[in-house]
């Protein structure tokens, strides 16, 4: 049960921050068994509230994949084609608010609660999503994707501590993997639904408008979505906490689930975190670890592959939609195979073998462009090898990073140091992404 789990939390206040991450993998490999041997509580009654809480997810995936079918449409409908700064604009104004946002989520958390977080996340999108189908001009599209990339930043780090403090210990790795899993199918439902913005004039304005349907989804059923029983109880709520563990965990729980988070809470600073204790003291390295992880998962140049497939695929005379569904593919299948392996190898091992085999389909994209290979063998070690990056990355790079920070970061600081973590993510995003499709199409051209 999710009492043993958060029992952890309270071992760092006692223990160095590596003896913490080792008390958690203990804790979390014993199984989730409470002190009455009732056993493990359903994983059923907490799948539909994780399910709505991955609508964030999708949409995350969608906004950041939208633009790539439809930017050279929308740029000929605004009047800014063959203008690589503002293609690059359009790209990174999005992420660059989401690293504003990112920074503030952890504050919106702690302050208004999950539930709402959620929506707070899902109002920007669809005011966004809505200027961005509607406007005549360049800036208007700027103004309206600063909108969604507010939602967007807010929207990761609440997913993942939501899915966590819902979620049974022995699934959580599991329900932690669909918020990645989702992320694949925005990305590939942006690719398909922009298919036809070739030949449809005006078909991009579609693209934005159907974000807004899963957004406004969110929002609804957020309402009816249980809160976090952990940030209720942190609140004062008892009662409230008590009712929202039966409605996750079944009622033979509840009482053992209340005990073991009053237990985890005992001896709790009752003041609210300060930003500057995130990087001094104890709480220092853990932070510092988590931020560390996310710069390497967004240096490892997976955004180039995303946001400039089509481009890549194209300078070796790959057309670019099989390109986007190859990627999406593979994208897709890795995510899958890493939710059925999350719980059973553990994070540690996917996230060292992930990041191995990225290097190794990094050395095939380069013997690929070098003079070792040519005709056929460059086109097979090139496009092999990203999309070998791709499913590797999405086998741990991709999924374990906010699954992990999200249940080894203890309760009381862990929005606010999730939020500082993501904001790291979100820094490294607009500085690969922030480069001009002009550069990267010359800096990808294939070796003669």
């Amino acid at each position: 049960m999710r009492g043993r789990h958060l029992d952890a939390y309270s071992a760092y206040k006692r223990v160095a921050s590596k003896d913490h991450i080792n008390a958690f993998d203990r804790e979390e490999s014993s199984g989730l068994v409470n002190a009455k041997g009732i056993g493990n509580p359903s994983w059923r009654r907490s799948l539909p509230h994780m399910l709505v809480a991955t609508l964030s997810s999708f949409l995350f995936g969608y906004h950041l994949g939208v633009v790539n079918e439809t930017l050279d449409s929308i740029s000929m409908d605004l009047g800014f084609s063959g203008n690589p700064l503002a293609k690059g604009l359009v790209v990174s104004t999005c992420l660059g608010a989401a690293f504003f946002g990112s920074i503030f989520s952890g504050w919106i958390l702690d302050g208004v609660g999950h539930r709402r977080a959620f929506q707070l996340c899902a109002l920007p999108m669809i005011i966004g999503a809505s200027m961005s189908a509607t406007t005549k001009s360049l800036w208007g599209m700027l103004l309206g994707r600063i909108f969604v990339g507010t939602g967007m930043g807010i929207g990761p780090p609440v997913a993942a501590i939501y899915v966590s403090e819902i979620s049974p210990a022995f699934v959580r790795g599991t329900f932690g993997s669909f918020t990645q899993i989702a992320t694949c199918l925005g990305l590939m439902g942006s690719l398909f639904i922009g298919l036809p913005a070739k030949d449809i004039v005006g078909w991009w304005r579609v693209c934005f408008w159907v974000s807004t349907v899963p957004a406004a989804v969110l929002a609804v059923c957020m309402e009816f979505c249980a809160e976090s029983p952990q940030w209720l109880f942190k609140r004062g709520r008892g009662t409230e906490a008590e009712a929202e563990f039966e409605k996750l965990l079944g009622a033979a729980h509840v009482k053992f689930a209340i005990a073991e988070l009053s237990k985890s809470d005992r001896g709790d600073e009752l003041e609210a975190v300060k930003f500057s204790e995130l990087f001094y003291g104890r709480h220092f390295k853990m932070v510092f670890i988590g931020s560390t992880i996310f710069a390497l998962q967004q240096l490892s140049g997976i955004n180039a592959v995303f946001y400039f497939s089509s481009t890549v695929f194209k300078s070796f005379g790959v057309p670019s939609d099989l390109a986007n569904i190859c990627v999406g593919i593979a994208n897709l299948s890795g995510s899958v195979v890493a939710m059925i392996l999350m719980d059973k190898l553990g994070r540690k091992v996917l996230l060292l073998g992930s990041f191995s085999g990225m290097a190794v389909a990094m050395g095939l994209q380069v013997i690929g462009a070098s003079s070792y290979a040519s005709g056929s063998g460059a086109l097979s070690l090139s496009v092999g090898g990203m999309l070998l990056f791709v499913l590797m990355f999405s086998l741990g790079a991709g999924p374990v990073p906010s699954l992990l920070l999200s249940e080894i970061l203890p309760g009381r600081i862990r929005a606010k140091a999730m939020s500082v973590c993501m904001a790291v993510h979100w820094r490294n995003v607009v500085e690969t992404k922030g480069k001009s499709l002009q550069e990267i199409e010359i800096a990808l051209i294939p070796p003669q």
